[in-house]
């Protein structure tokens, strides 16, 4: 009997909700203040650092436009590599986003899902409270993007558009109000902490990439796309500069809204502070509801991919056991069993990440920030694909196949130095040993694989 195949579900609207929603709901209100922080509230510094993070997701996603224009492929950024590459690295690639990069981030986005929903309600967001929400908010989107995914679909339709509506809100009203009080005209010209050491722009400007990473996720459901060829770069190159405009419109807006210190000093009940002062304490909080769906759109978003990750590696016959991971469930058109492995791997992620950030920091000196490491590794696995793309790219306009590629090198290599800046030798270090624990792991099943055909072949010479 023919295995049952994902099917073409989806059209260009989702595929821009996939874009837009995924990157747009928790990392411009999450990494707001660690921007102001780490550039000591000097705000051109840190508008400086939204501007380049965000050149650097538009440069890379139509380098990115352009590689699917070229190949309508499965399995998002791991059948790029594969075309692009080769299946061998087509494997690493979709190995460290089926166990570290989409089940981290998917992880970080249920705890800022919860931390928000505890803010609102005054719940600590280091208590156990706060994690058994994050847990609940994990499960709760598997469930739709396992169950019903034509719903988790129309969740992302929806949550797109309701995610902007608090963007919007601060980004006009408080330019407008601070502006006219002389509260924007005070942040733009004072700076909080003058005297901070290291690097303070290009540790801001790997916390935007924090805010701006998701979208290459939007690939993964190129197989159910129609018109993918068209639709996929449309969606990554339109999605990403409404995501720009949208994200430093919101950054200039808090600065008329409240004073840099004020944010700086309040952490994580900063934004609901500044959205009080503009709208008032019901307003505010109406419009903080609104935050919370648009980081539970984005949850939803890295699901839908995060699910799907093991599915795109099994089909290639890749993997642990691939006739099971590579099943789709005839009711749903889901692959279940690809979906489960990716909540576990979601809640491992979910656990260290409270540990190492959160808890009584459990892991000591083996504690990084998953939330943006994994995000910082992604850019080093781009570089062979942009490479290989430049020497397979004979007869393409000079634009296209040197000049673009060249641009999108250039970005991976900035966000790898200010990776080093940001977090330090030893911080990189211990993320590349898990990494390569995951790596090393993925090889004993391509090697378990292979034995298994071999002995099938002898078995079944004809």
């Amino acid at each position: 009997m023919e295995q049952q195949k994902l099917e073409k579900k989806y059209g260009l609207l989702t595929a821009i909700a996939m874009v837009v929603g995924i990157v747009i709901g928790s990392g411009v209100f999450f990494k707001a203040e660690t921007v102001l922080n780490a550039t000591g509230g000097n705000l051109p510094v840190g508008i400086l650092a939204w501007l380049i993070g965000g050149m650097v997701m538009v440069i890379c996603a139509s380098m990115f436009s352009l590689i699917a224009v070229r190949y309508e492929t499965s399995g998002g950024l791991m059948g790029y590599a594969e075309k692009v590459v080769g299946p061998r690295y087509a494997f690493d690639v979709g190995w460290y986003l089926t166990t570290v990069y989409n089940p981290a981030l998917t992880a970080v986005l249920a705890w800022v899902s919860a931390r928000y929903t505890c803010v609102l309600i005054g719940w600590s967001i280091t208590g156990g409270e706060c994690m058994t929400l994050a847990g609940f908010y994990l499960m709760l989107s598997y469930a739709m993007n396992v169950l019903a995914p034509i719903l988790a679909g129309r969740f992302q339709i929806t949550t797109t558009a309701a995610k902007l509506i608090p963007l919007f809100a601060m980004g006009i009203v408080g330019t407008a109000v601070g502006l006219m009080n002389g509260t924007t005209l005070e942040n733009f010209t004072t700076v909080v902490n003058p005297d901070l050491e290291g690097n303070p722009l290009f540790a801001a400007v790997v916390a935007t990439i924090f805010a701006y990473d998701g979208w290459i996720v939007a690939t993964s459901i190129n197989a159910e796309l129609r018109n993918a060829k068209r639709n996929m770069p449309l969606a990554l190159i339109f999605g990403s500069v409404l995501i720009v405009i949208a994200y430093i419109l919101y950054y200039v807006g808090l600065s008329g809204a409240v004073p840099n210190q004020v944010l700086m000093e309040n952490g994580e009940q900063g934004a609901l502070i500044a959205f009080d002062t503009l709208f008032g304490a019901m307003g505010g909080n109406i419009l903080f509801v609104f935050v919370i769906i648009s980081c539970m759109g984005t949850l939803n978003g890295l699901m839908m991919g995060c699910v799907r990750n093991l599915y795109a590696l099994s089909e290639r016959g890749m993997g642990p056991r691939p006739e099971v991971f590579s099943q789709v469930d005839p009711v749903t058109n889901m692959p279940h069993s690809s979906g489960v492995f990716a909540l576990v791997m979601s809640a491992f992620w979910l656990t260290f990440f409270y540990g190492a950030n959160l808890g009584n920091h459990w892991f000591g000196p083996v504690a990084f920030d998953s939330s943006e490491l994994s995000i910082v590794a992604l850019y080093f696995f781009y570089i062979p694909i942009f490479l290989f793309f430049m020497k397979k790219g004979k007869g393409l306009p000079v634009w296209q196949r040197w000049l673009l590629p060249l641009l999108a090198l250039g970005c991976c290599v900035l966000v790898l130095i200010a990776a080093w800046f940001a977090h330090g030798g030893a911080a990189i270090g211990w993320f590349v040993l898990f990494v390569l624990f995951f790596f090393l792991l993925g090889r004993f099943f391509e090697g378990q694989n292979r034995r298994r055909a071999r002995i099938s072949t002898r078995s079944n010479p004809h």
